[in-house]
């Protein structure tokens, strides 16, 4: 079965494959999950305001950034965003972004709609009783929900924040539909140079199961051991 099957290949290519590839990967997974959670939980807050103006526009975000295709706003970013950046800084030439920052800038976007209806879920599991109590010792809403709500918010919904990281993880692979050299990105060019798209696609498919069951049990201990102590 593994007859014509070349070892040697993988072996050959290892070095660019994690060096470039799984480091951009990585680093895009890990900038994107920080920058979602952050407007993330901007938009959660925003979506449980009092003010109508702010809970639609947040609403509003959040059902249009659900309702697309990653895909599609990869595209659109990556075409979009140079042209944004001309117009704020009042620019005739569109400017050079470059595929990371562009890809930054689109899953920090998309994934902050998702964070968002985390931690909204979290923001309403904490009693409400408690929000009165910090307005009762003086606080506003901002000040209750970073000292009192937040911190409680975030520890009851750290294995679903790590869980859609994990997805994030995963999702970030479609970047190589606009070139840029992810870790499926830079085998799919090994792939092609050397004709060799079984070895490396069944490599990259092999690497990518093992990282994500590998985080999804972790995740797994996390709740059960957060579980234990509520």
């Amino acid at each position: 079965m593994f007859s014509g099957y070349d070892f040697d290949v993988i072996q050959r290519s290892a070095g660019y494959l994690f060096r470039d590839g799984m480091t951009f990967t990585l680093t895009l997974t890990v900038l994107a999950m920080l920058g979602g959670i952050f407007f993330g939980t901007l938009l959660a807050m925003m979506r449980l305001s009092s003010l109508r103006a702010l809970s639609w526009f947040a609403g509003g975000y959040v059902n249009l950034m659900r309702s697309l295709p990653l895909v599609l706003v990869i595209f659109w970013f990556f075409f979009l965003v140079p042209y944004i950046g001309a117009w704020l800084i009042g620019a005739k030439d569109p400017v050079k972004v470059g595929s990371f920052m562009s890809c930054l800038i689109t899953f920090v976007m998309f994934e902050a709609a998702y964070y968002c209806e985390i931690m909204r879920a979290g923001i309403q599991s904490i009693p409400r009783g408690q929000v009165w109590a910090g307005y009762a010792l003086g606080l506003n809403y901002f000040a209750t929900m970073r000292r009192i709500v937040l911190p409680q918010a975030f520890r009851n919904m750290l294995p679903v924040l790590l869980t859609q990281t994990v997805i994030l993880f995963q999702d970030t692979s479609l970047v190589y539909v606009i070139s840029a050299t992810d870790f499926l990105g830079a085998a799919s060019k090994v792939a092609n140079r050397d004709y060799r798209l079984v070895e490396m696609y069944t490599f990259v498919a092999v690497v990518y199961f093992i990282m994500s069951y590998g985080l999804s049990t972790l995740v797994k201990n996390l709740q059960k051991r957060i579980a234990v102590v509520q």
